[in-house]
């Protein structure tokens, strides 16, 4: 079984080469709509928002019950 011999090639060739491979994979993705994006970014901030507070509050019974600790 013969090996197959890759061609060199030169740093112009290997970013024209990147550059088309980048815009052919760039066509196949399905974007969404303005409408989607929203709801998506709608999502994540309340997301965000409630993790926020849930760890803030952890944050503050943990080092209350580390300063009882302490204090004892």
């Amino acid at each position: 079984m013969a090996l197959k011999k890759k061609k060199k090639l030169n740093i112009f060739q290997k970013i024209q080469r990147f550059w088309r491979e980048t815009v052919g994979e760039l066509r196949k993705v399905t974007w969404p709509t303005s409408a989607e994006a929203w709801k998506m970014t709608r999502l994540v901030l309340v997301v965000m928002v409630v993790m926020s507070l849930i760890l803030g509050l952890l944050d503050l019974a943990f080092s209350k019950l580390i300063n009882l600790l302490v204090a004892i």
